[in-house]
């Protein structure tokens, strides 16, 4: 007897509602047939064509068009995963467009992950007339994470590390199976951080977490330089000279201190120099958004390296928004672990950073179908 999958009714989404971002993941159906377009309702055909034909929505919205994943087959059909972000601020307007066009006719379930899918649950009711399926957000964090690795990025490896850390004029970005990913080591970056040690897809713990992440790099850079997004503090930030700012091993011996293997040029102290009215004087706005960078950055690096010393776990996983197109962290944080391990930690990196957990919250909807 031949089993039959109920497919759920679409669109197809997942979300994950964080503190600053909301990450939106919707399959778009390539295989549909002419008597399916025919009987396709319109609020479905809008929403279809809505998503698809922008890569901008509003003034905040934007598809990551360039991480779109392709010619998938999920639950029998085939079709592309797009990949969807906006502030969380602007949930509201995201809640009043799913009135407007309807998405409580589809009759579709909702799934949706993060601390927003509980904030805001109340306001899909009452606003779009649509209920929310509450899922944990570190379950779809690996769950989304294994999947995507497991597809590869539309023929290229999804993980990838930095050859070279130590030596930045030959720090080169390499491809990286994750074939055997367990144990792993996960560092979740996002508002702030959670750290998790994986030993299987359905054994983890949650090692430990810290408040200073990609919110408070964005919050301070705010305050300090009067920027307004996080591309505008990464641009400032790359223009920096954060030695301006800190104090270096240098600044304090003169040099390296030998005995403890510390380089002259390793931080001592963040922000050290601005009890200094003439350093502060002296420093520019990209100065302060860089020793900021560097500074949530070295704090993340240094928990996570002792979190796998701790739990005995050789490969750490950065993931999360605070490292979209944010190449100095990506290259301190490879840095950091493979100097301060003597090369025993590799840090590895994942193309679709802050989307897992979207993921993760889409393959639930699925897998719920499934076992109705």
């Amino acid at each position: 007897m031949k089993l039959i999958v109920k497919k759920p009714a679409f669109p197809w989404f997942g979300m994950d509602i964080g503190g600053t971002l909301v990450k939106l993941v919707y399959f778009e159906p390539k295989d549909i047939t002419a008597e399916e377009e025919q009987e396709e309702v319109e609020s479905l055909k809008s929403i279809r064509w809505y998503l698809t034909s922008n890569v901008a929505y509003g003034n905040t919205g934007i598809r990551d068009v360039h991480l779109e994943l392709k010619n998938l087959t999920m639950c029998g059909r085939k079709g592309n995963l797009h990949f969807i972000r906006f502030p969380t601020q602007d949930m509201h307007r995201f809640i009043q467009m799913g009135r407007d066009k309807n998405f409580s006719s589809l009759h579709t379930t909702l799934c949706a992950t993060g601390g927003g899918a509980y904030k805001f649950e109340d306001d899909f009711r009452t606003v779009a007339d649509l209920e929310l399926q509450k899922l944990d957000e570190l379950d779809c964090l690996i769950q989304g994470l294994l999947y995507v690795d497991s597809v590869g990025f539309n023929g290229h490896p999804e993980c990838y590390f930095f050859q070279n850390p130590s030596e930045p004029e030959n720090c080169v970005k390499r491809p990286f199976s994750l074939e055997n990913p367990f144990p792993m080591l996960l560092v979740n970056i996002g508002s702030g951080v959670s750290i998790l040690a994986v030993y299987s897809k359905d054994d983890y713990k949650r090692v430990t977490g810290t408040s200073l992440g990609g919110g408070t790099f964005l919050g301070l850079c705010c305050l300090l330089t009067g920027c307004e997004t996080f591309e505008e503090a990464l641009e400032m930030a790359a223009k920096g000279d954060s030695t301006n700012v800190d104090k270096l091993v240098k600044d304090i011996y003169g040099g390296d201190y030998e005995r403890f293997g510390l380089q002259g040029s390793a931080v001592a102290s963040s922000f050290c120099h601005m009890m200094s009215k003439e350093k502060r004087d002296s420093i520019s706005k990209e100065d302060l958004a860089r020793a900021t960078l560097v500074t949530i950055t070295n704090n993340i690096g240094s928990i996570a390296r002792m979190c796998a010393v701790n739990e005995n776990i050789d490969k750490v996983v950065f993931v999360g928004n605070f490292l979209r197109i944010n190449t100095i962290s990506t290259k301190l944080l490879a840095y950091a672990m493979d100097f301060w391990s003597d090369g025993q930690l590799k840090a590895l990196f994942l193309e679709h950073e802050g989307y897992f957990g979207a993921v993760g919250a889409f393959l639930e909807l699925l897998k719920m179908t499934e076992d109705s």
